[in-house]
Order: C-alpha cells, then structure tokens, then sequence
C-alpha cells in the first residue's frame, strides 16, 4: 500500500475505532422529522408542476449553462430572477450562486483583505469558517450569542471589520440577540453579515425583513435548499457589493453558472412562498405542539428554540445514537448529530418540525420520546 493509501486508511480507522465514522444512507420512507423541508415545497406536487410549466414555456433554454456566467454561462433569466429575489428581500441588489457553502466561501474569502478583521459567533456553518479561512484578514470567534464576548473582540478589530452571524443557527435551531448585535457592530464600524439559511420560511422574508433591518444589514445570504425546497443561494447586499463579488469572488467567478431547470426552480418556489401564509402557520403551530408534549425531565435538556430546528442534549454519541434509533424502530426519522460535528460532551438528537407533520405524528414522536428519556434518566 502506498502512503497516501495508508494514510487514508488510518485516519478511517480511528473514526471507526472513536464511533465518528460517517457513512451515507439512502432515502428514507420513515415520517419525516429529519429534512431542511419546513415548508413541504420539496415535495410538493404543486411546486414540480409549476416547475415543469416554465421549463416548458422556455422552449430555447439549455439543459446546462455550459459556462461560468462571465462567460458563456449569463443570461437575462437570471438578472431579473435576481432583480425579483433581492426586491422580495428589500435588498438594493443579490448575485446568485450555485449553493450556500459557494457563497459564503466567495463573499468571505473575497471581503475580509490581509489587515482586515473578521467575527464570528463560535457557532455559524463550516461554510462561514472556511470562507474566513480563506482570506487573509485577523479571525476571531466570540461565544455563542454573548454581546461582552463580541464586543471585546471589536476592541482588537483593525481594517474593514466583518462580523458573521447566523439568524437560525442550524445545530441549536436559537436566535441571536440580532438587533443588540447590529448596534455593537454600529458602535464599532463593523460590518455585519447574516447568514438567513434557516430563518426563511420560519419567517416569510427572513429574520432581518422581520425586524426592519434590511436596510442596514451590510449582506444576507439566502439559501433555497431548506423551506424553499430547490437548490442555491443569493448574496443580498448593495449594488457595489454585488458588482465586487462579480469581480473577485473566485467560487462565482470560477464555476460553471446554475442550470435553466434550477433557475426556474427557485422562481416558482418563491411564488409559492408569496402564497404560503397557511403553511407558516402550520409549521409555528407544530412548534409549539413538539415544545408541550416533550419532558426531558433533568437529565437532558431541550435547548432553547422556537424554531423548526429542536435539539435535546444526551451527551454522549452513544446515547445519541440509541435515541435514533429507538425512535426509527417507530417509524420516525430523526438522526443523530455526534462529536466532532458539535462539541464533546453536546452531542444530540435534531428534530426538523415541518409544516404537514400532523398531530398524531407529533404525539407519537414526544410519546417516544419521553419514554426513551424516562428509561435512560
């Protein structure tokens, strides 16, 4: 075997031996308490026919871009799904990519030069942390949601100051301090970025839409893989920030543009978004359902969420694991989420909350629940 060979089955050896080895599972026909589909529209029939509509009134579109959209890759469908999106958000301008991870890894590598400073909480998305990575700007992390953390980072901040937070966070489903930390980030010169991944279809145009923010907020980023049901994501900012990101942002730059089929994929999902008021309601009413009909008693706990994101800390990935599968054993899909992907000693089950989960699903995933909690107190 050669080195590389060795090496690559070494480390994949000590994540068996540690009980961290991932591997990937096929669909699942359980009940769902698993995916990112808050909303239903990945699945809904109503979506896919509209979908399939305006493929068909394109008769002249591509399968495929067939080039990066400073090349061959542009077109004009796509500047005015970006006049359309960023008018839905109450944002100046956006630029479309092809995913999340791509745009916060082209919008953060890009920003933040040597000099610079970039904050972040201690819990945004791998994506923000590489894209941080990335660049050559000073990085620091302040503790979770903690305004005093934040703002002694702010005193050592040099150059343009970046600070990234999330509106959703996707491993604990709580909302930061949002308007505090936009009045530190004021005190200081700092920029802010807010990443509104999971706070889109919880709230209709997103958390900072919720609060009045979006004229302040120097950038958003808008995924559509969760409550919008399709796939990409938007940068929502100013007109000067998205004719940056045109210039230097290397994973919009360098990468082959979204296909027709995509593009008119996240333009029906927000027309159906537009009229989805009874869906919102739903998926709010299943939240507060789950939060009264769980006991965690006190020996785990039920973190802080009123979000469709709802974890319960079991401390361990053994126990983590058993509770999953205890509850698959009863038909309901909830997956494990273990150390190193949350801290050592974090390690729990997420359950997603969506919009057409019923009430006799919800019954059967507390009375599960509570009965695993009880046995293993």
């Amino acid at each position: 075997m050669n080195t590389a060979e060795d090496f690559l089955k070494r480390r994949l050896d000590e994540r068996q031996q540690a009980g961290t080895y991932r591997q990937l599972k096929p669909e699942s026909s359980l009940i769902d308490f698993c995916s990112n589909d808050y909303l239903g529209f990945a699945r809904s029939a109503v979506l896919k026919q509209s979908i399939a509509r305006e493929v068909n009134n394109h008769p002249l579109s591509l399968n495929g871009a067939a080039g990066s959209r400073l090349l061959s890759g542009n077109i004009q469908y796509a500047e005015d799904l970006e006049d359309q999106i960023a008018a839905y958000h109450q944002s100046e301008a956006s630029l479309l990519f092809n995913s999340g991870y791509d745009a916060n890894l082209g919008l953060l590598s890009s920003l933040a030069q040597r000099g610079d400073t970039l904050i972040l909480d201690e819990l945004v998305h791998a994506s923000i942390i590489d894209g941080a990575r990335l660049s050559y700007a000073n990085r620091y992390s302040f503790r979770h949601n903690d305004l005093e953390s934040l703002e002694a980072k702010l005193k050592l901040a040099k150059g343009n100051c970046y600070v990234v937070i999330e509106s959703v966070y996707s491993m604990d489903g709580d909302t930061p301090p949002v308007l505090e930390i936009f009045n530190l980030t004021e005190k200081y010169n700092a920029a802010l970025i807010i990443d509104e991944a999971h706070a889109v279809g919880l709230y209709s145009k997103g958390l900072v839409c919720e609060l009045g923010l979006q004229q302040r907020i120097f950038a958003r980023v808008i995924t559509f893989g969760k409550a919008l049901g399709s796939h990409g994501a938007i940068v929502l900012g100013s007109s000067n920030l998205r004719n940056y990101l045109i210039n230097f942002s290397r994973s919009f730059i360098y990468t082959t543009a979204a296909s027709f089929h995509q593009l008119a994929a996240i333009k029906m999902a927000y027309q159906l978004l537009e009229n989805s008021d009874e869906a919102i309601i739903n998926l709010k009413r299943n939240i507060r359902l789950f939060k009264e009909k769980v006991n965690t008693g006190e020996t785990y706990t039920l973190l802080n969420s009123d979000s469709s994101i709802q974890c319960i800390v079991l401390k361990s990935n053994e126990t983590a694991r058993e509770a999953a599968r205890q509850l698959q054993t009863n038909n309901l899909d909830v997956r494990p989420i273990l150390s190193p992907t949350v801290a050592q000693g974090t390690e729990r089950i997420r359950i997603c909350l969506h919009s057409f989960n019923t009430e006799n699903e919800l019954t059967l995933l507390a009375a599960t629940l509570n009965k695993f909690i009880l046995l293993h107190a």
